[in-house]
């Protein structure tokens, strides 16, 4: 089964999945998500694995994008999608991804959950 992360080096949290990961002997595909962008279609089935109510629970609602684009008042949820596609700034991070299962590190423990 495929291990994948949606990583950014340049993120504390991210580094420390990562990190969390190989201590348990783990060696994940590591996607740089920024340089590599998520499709709309990746986005959905990962929202879809990561269990989230709503779009906006797996976005980065500090960015300076999300304001700027006034994602505050936007409820589709197709929109939002759309917005992270063009704006990958505004994925949460990091996504650790297990079969039909994901998890965000956020603390990075959570991660073990889905493995």
């Amino acid at each position: 089964m495929t291990l994948e992360i949606w990583h950014n080096p340049r993120c504390t949290k991210s580094r420390e999945t990562l990190a969390l990961l190989r201590q348990k002997g783990l060696e994940p595909e590591i996607r740089e998500y920024l340089d590599d962008v998520p499709s709309v279609d990746e986005l959905k089935s990962v929202l879809g694995k990561l269990g989230f109510d709503s779009v906006r629970a797996w976005m980065r609602t500090g960015e300076a994008d999300y304001r700027a684009l006034g994602l505050k008042n936007v409820d589709d949820e197709e929109k939002l999608i759309d917005a992270m596609a063009a704006h990958p700034k505004l994925i949460e991070r990091p996504v650790v991804i297990h079969g039909d299962h994901a998890a965000l590190g956020r603390p990075p423990e959570n991660v073990l959950e889905i493995l």
